[in-house]
């Protein structure tokens, strides 16, 4: 039986849900559909790993990346992964940490420019 290590999906315009995918760059890459980069902007032990071109690319904007005072300051093209960090390598979520960014992801957003400001406007649920 192949290893398996568990990630959070966030898709543009839905919520994200959990996947167990092989590891490796290999797999991450395939997820993603094409070249990746890891991001850590979080104090928890994770990454967000995205296309490395998203936005060069086209793809749609998902979520937005937030500074302590609330203000966007990146906002992730296309799909993206939240994974566990290892000592060695990117890893399993735990059940913690999947809660936790599962609900700091749950609400799909898009975004406008009001007035030279960009916001983030939550999407409504659909059924």
């Amino acid at each position: 039986m192949t290893e398996t290590i568990t990630v959070l999906v966030v898709e543009p315009g839905k919520r994200p849900y959990t996947k167990k995918i092989e590891p490796g760059l290999t797999s991450l890459q395939r997820e993603l559909g094409g070249h990746i980069e890891a991001v850590y902007p979080f104090p928890e032990p994770v990454a967000i790993v995205c296309r490395e071109t998203g936005k060069l690319d086209g793809c749609p904007l998902n979520r937005a990346l937030r500074d302590e005072t609330g203000t966007i300051y990146d906002i992730i093209a296309g799909t993206f992964l939240v994974v566990g960090l290892t000592e060695e390598d990117f890893g399993s979520l735990s059940p913690e940490l999947l809660q936790v960014f599962t609900q700091r992801f749950w609400q799909p957003e898009t975004f406008v420019m009001i007035d030279g400001q960009l916001l983030a406007v939550p999407l409504e649920d659909t059924p």
